[in-house]
């Protein structure tokens, strides 16, 4: 056998011994943390991990409330997204909301 077979075989099993002793240790430290965690009654917040990101559509943001109103009808605009028909083209600063 050469000499870089048998260096080749020798890393392979201290490479099996290192990971072995890892395992070993890994153990160890889980069961410590654990404990402590169960002791001190720690949550995933106080160690500084924020929550899981949630699945689905965000919750709804609260309406803006309304800054434009039409006088005939009424209706509202909170001056985002595509304006209404009853206020394009004119002068927005009539349809102001006194608040």
């Amino acid at each position: 056998m050469s000499q870089y077979a048998e260096l080749k075989a020798q890393i392979a099993k201290l490479q099996a011994q290192a990971d072995e002793a890892r395992r070993a240790e890994v153990a160890n430290v889980i069961a410590e943390i654990k404990q402590k965690i169960a002791e001190f009654g720690l949550s995933a917040h106080d160690l500084g991990y924020a929550e899981g990101a949630r699945r689905g559509r965000p919750p709804k943001k609260a309406p803006l409330p309304p800054k434009y109103q039409d006088p005939k009808t009424g209706n509202t605009w909170s001056g985002r997204g595509k304006p209404p028909k009853w206020i394009v083209g004119k002068n927005r600063d009539r349809f102001l909301i006194s608040q």
